[in-house]
């Protein structure tokens, strides 16, 4: 199989992941809300707010945590929660501006919200196929 096959196959396995990892996070924290008319519009959204969530994390988190390094070393690594917590909130206004219907509601609901996303995303990133 081609690299870019490759990569493109753990691109679509992440974003599914990340979808899951939304999905229980909709599910569990009363906060964090998802609407649409339909399962099938349900599950195109959490997608899409993958996606973007994705790219938030890709391109966004990089630079926050480059500058709060002294808080990650400070706080060892507590800090962590509060980044994914901002970029939660940011996936929030973001899907707001495309007319995505997920909405994060508040600083705490996003702390929550994000570390349910995070030990999820990494238990599903454990059993799904990783081709790297």
């Amino acid at each position: 199989m081609s690299a870019t096959i490759r990569h493109m196959m753990n691109f679509v396995v992440k974003t599914l992941a990340n979808a899951g990892a939304l999905g229980v996070a909709v599910w569990w924290v009363p906060g964090i809300t998802l609407t649409g008319d339909s399962t099938g519009k349900k599950i195109l959204t959490l997608i899409l707010v993958a996606l973007v969530f994705g790219l938030v994390n890709f391109l966004v988190k990089p630079i926050v945590k480059l500058l709060t390094l002294p808080l990650f070393i400070l706080t060892l690594g507590l800090i962590t929660l509060v980044v994914n917590a901002l970029m939660l909130l940011l996936t929030s206004w973001l899907a707001e501006q495309f007319e995505l219907s997920f909405h994060v509601e508040g600083f705490w609901t996003a702390v929550l919200g994000g570390l349910i996303i995070s030990v999820v995303s990494w238990a599903l990133n454990l059993v799904l196929p990783d081709n790297d």
